[in-house]
């Protein structure tokens, strides 16, 4: 009996101390992997590294990518397009004026009614269609005339508090973001067709010509005064509400730029300078690179998968499209060097794009204290469940690089243009006029300079954390004293009235108030 006892004894002694083995080993592994995991977090957070010795190098290369573009075109990865807007609203706008807002499988009719520089918008109303699947891939004049249909349902129900200033005809801004060579303020040929569009008929042809063509057809008795691109109108919505408005931005699921530039400054430009001496352009900035930008593996294996590879660089570090890519490439590198989520990988976390920009900010913003909002992001997006706080401590620290990195590299842009433009406070540069009929260069030169950047976009919008390193690097590069008369404004959906402002300014019944 007591050897079955003593006997039992060192069996149970042999199992605890075999389970003890086994919870070392697996502790001993953990620490292992969370050793490679911080490794590799710490080798990716030094090749996104921004300090603002950096920042000034990727300033300064925009700037001289900015002169290239605007002198030949073809000689800078920057477009830097005139857009033709020689003239941006200022209040003293009169009248009725449309919009029409085609950038996607959904389009947007507007209407608003001006009342100078004392009534201001006293009406406006707006109206979003769905564009159906078949006309996608349609006839140029089919997609057209639907088009043109459905605005004139939406002229016709005109209601009480909507009409033309005296004699003036109806006018149309059209914002068409699509790649347009753009031949004056009211007329540009489609380059390609984007966003799933294949309509044939279309590309090398004037779009405004399509519109108005469609619009007669329908009995739509309507003119397309401005054409323009969302950027260009943000713009124009921020300059009515300000004349300080200097540049605008659309920072959301891509991203691009535009500002007042000097018109003798357009050294391509063909045509007669205008009477304001200056001109919005729109710098297509997504395409822009530079060998001091960071670039790292994750940054390499997105551009490679892409539908452009080597084009749109700038865009794939700091846009909403591509953000929560980045962050996903990062985690599967350490599921696959250092189990970061156990065996085997999840299918899911191979699988391009299913971590998007918002499932990214819902983690960077989590502040609960077991950041269960991580956890609950890595079910939905990877079905990936049982993670502890370190793994997510750890997630949410690839949230914050990617963030930084993002927000850093947009205020280089940022101060970019303005250093083009000589309000960095550097004294470099010449800022552009303001581009209105009442305003003149004594009147701006005679108060202290402001400068406003209107800021359109989802990212920049819901993404707190991003907005607030893009405003901390642009104060670090500007120094506080400059950086107390650069202000950057959100301008919520200003590309839509933007583009009914700029049929206004342009609008010939305009030069007769």
């Amino acid at each position: 009996m007591g050897k079955t006892v003593a006997g039992l004894a060192v069996a149970v002694a042999a199992v605890a101390c075999a389970g003890a083995v086994v919870v070392v080993s697996r502790r001993i592994r953990e620490r292992g992997q969370r050793a490679k995991c911080l490794a590799i977090l710490e080798e990716f957070r030094t090749a996104c590294a921004t300090p603002v010795s950096r920042l000034r190098q990727i300033v300064d290369a925009l700037v001289v990518e900015m002169h290239a573009g605007l002198a030949s075109d073809g000689g800078s990865r920057l477009k830097m397009l005139p857009s033709f807007v020689d003239v941006l609203p200022n209040g003293d706008e009169k009248g009725l004026y449309y919009a029409l807002d085609l950038g996607g499988t959904n389009f947007r009719v507007l209407r608003v009614q001006l009342g100078g520089k004392e009534g201001r918008v006293i009406k406006q109303e707006y109206e979003e269609v769905s564009i159906p699947h078949r006309l996608m891939a349609a006839s140029g004049q089919e997609l057209f005339e639907y088009i043109a249909k459905e605005l004139a349902s939406f002229v016709n129900r005109e209601g009480e508090g909507f009409r033309p200033h005296g004699n003036q005809k109806r006018e149309l801004g059209f914002t068409f973001s699509f790649p347009v060579n753009q031949t004056a303020i009211n007329s540009g040929t489609l380059v390609q067709w984007t966003k799933g569009f294949t309509c044939d008929g279309v590309p090398g042809k004037n779009v405004v010509q399509f519109l108005e063509e469609a619009m007669a057809k329908v009995g739509l008795q309507m003119k397309v005064t401005a054409l323009v691109n969302d950027t260009v109108g943000t713009l124009a919505g921020g300059r009515y509400w300000n004349e300080d408005v200097m540049v605008a931005i659309i920072l959301g699921t891509g991203t691009n730029a535009c500002y007042v530039e000097r018109a003798d400054a357009i050294n391509k430009w063909n045509g007669l300078l205008p009477r304001s001496n200056s001109m919005v352009i729109n710098t297509e900035w997504g395409n822009f690179w530079s060998s001091h930008l960071p670039k790292t593996y994750a940054d390499e294996g997105l551009d490679a998968d892409s539908v452009n590879p080597g084009e749109q660089g700038f865009e794939k570090l700091i846009s909403g499209m591509y953000m929560g890519d980045i962050v996903r490439r990062v985690l599967l590198k350490m599921a696959q060097e250092a189990d970061i989520f156990g065996k085997p990988i999840a299918p899911k976390l191979m699988q391009p794009y299913t971590l998007s920009t918002p499932h990214m900010s819902k983690m960077h913003g989590d502040e609960t204290h077991d950041l269960r909002n991580v956890a609950k992001v890595l079910k939905d997006a990877f079905n990936i469940s049982g993670t502890s706080l370190t793994v997510r401590k750890i997630v949410y620290m690839v949230c914050e690089v990617v963030c930084e990195r993002g927000g850093r590299l947009a205020a280089a842009g940022v101060v970019g243009i303005l250093k083009k433009i000589g309000r960095d406070g550097t004294g470099a540069g010449a800022g552009g006029q303001p581009l209105s009929r009442s305003s003149s260069a004594k009147n701006v030169s005679s108060r202290p300079r402001r400068t406003v950047v209107a800021m359109d976009g989802g990212l920049y919008e819901h993404y707190g954390k991003f907005r607030e390193y893009l405003q901390q690097a642009t104060t670090e590069l500007l120094g506080e004293e400059v950086a107390k008369n650069v202000l950057i404004e959100l301008s919520k959906d200003g590309s839509g009235i933007g583009a009914a402002l700029l049929a206004a300014s342009h609008s010939p019944s305009q030069k007769n108030l």
